[in-house]
């Protein structure tokens, strides 16, 4: 009853915010003019960041529409007026640009046509084979760069460590022409060694960066309590250092994931002359764009198949995303 007499004193009567000690409880209050300027700037806020998702997403949700709808629609009707006939949405678009082979289909009025599938199915697969193993690889070699950096002391460390920074810097648009003369010459292009590599090598001094940030800030104490405990460094880094750094290493994963999935300039040079056998998603995206230029409903299909997985990483990792990208900032 106390507390709830002083706290209506102080909203009746206080000009400006005052302090109510209670106990060891310290109670601040504001006045009702200055709560309610700040409610208004609250809706004000929200609002108009509400309003930029919706701008951002609004295309994004046209061009899902217009995946689902078929071609005779989707030129003669604008997506937003689909929804008044939910029964006229179908796969039949996803259904040819992942088919490989010859597909034919019935229209409204009883025509079947013919034509030949994207086969975006065995794109998806290759970028799955070039992407995972490019993520792992430089993750793996940067966490053990980032360790020794952080924690073993031999001669060079900080000039070979400022070396790799500046390496972030240099376009690699700069050693693409090199690398491929080398790949040529002893065979390794168009092969998915050379690709992993040359993903490898592009992202290791970024992945090395942002690991070293975290690993070394890992306090002292415990690497020291397992250091008297008899661990060796090999034993302390695959035992303690690499659970602890789970939030950066799955930050980049999703950062080098997303790089590698959407790469488009690094396959068409890497991976030129191969043939479809082993031809990324954006490579085959590039094509249908290139064949299939006015077939609206088969581009925004293609589009959503090339980001389900990316979208699918993202939002099942996103938690250790964040936490990875706040660590360095609350960690003492």
């Amino acid at each position: 009853m106390k507390r709830l007499q002083v706290l209506m004193s102080v909203e009746s009567t206080a000009p400006v915010e005052k302090e109510e000690q209670l106990g060891k409880k310290i109670v601040l209050s504001k006045p009702k003019s200055q709560r309610q300027k700040t409610l208004v700037q609250k809706i004000l806020v929200n609002g108009f960041l509400a309003l930029i998702c919706i701008i951002w997403t609004l295309p994004t949700l046209g061009v899902l529409v217009t995946s689902f709808r078929d071609r005779d629609e989707v030129v003669t009707s604008g997506w937003w007026t689909s929804f008044s006939d939910p029964g006229a949405f179908t796969l039949r678009n996803y259904e040819q640009v992942l088919a490989g082979q010859d597909y034919s289909y019935t229209r409204a009025d009883g025509t079947v046509v013919s034509s030949r599938g994207d086969n975006m199915l065995n794109s998806f697969l290759n970028s799955i084979t070039v992407t995972v193993p490019a993520v792992i690889i430089p993750i793996l070699i940067a966490a053990f760069a980032a360790y020794g950096f952080a924690w073993l002391d031999f001669p060079g460390r900080k000039i070979l460590f400022a070396t790799i920074v500046g390496l972030l810097v240099v376009p690699l648009q700069i050693a693409l022409i090199p690398i491929l003369r080398d790949y040529m010459a002893i065979g390794l292009n168009g092969s998915y060694l050379g690709i992993w590599l040359a993903h490898t090598g592009f992202g290791l001094a970024l992945a090395t960066y942002l690991l070293f940030n975290y690993i070394s800030t890992i306090p002292r104490s415990i690497m020291e309590s397992a250091f008297l405990d008899g661990a060796s460094h090999f034993t302390t880094f695959t035992r303690l250092i690499l659970p602890l750094s789970v939030p950066a290493l799955a930050s980049f994963a999703i950062f080098q994931f997303i790089w590698v999935w959407n790469d488009l300039l690094v396959a068409l040079v890497f991976l030129s002359g191969a043939g479809e056998q082993v031809e990324v998603i954006t490579q085959r995206l590039l094509n249908i764009v290139g064949t299939r230029g006015q077939d609206w409903h088969l581009l925004t299909a293609g589009a959503f198949v090339s980001m389900a997985l990316p979208l699918v990483v993202f939002f099942a990792l996103q938690r250790f995303f964040v936490r990875g990208l706040m660590a360095g900032s609350v960690k003492g």
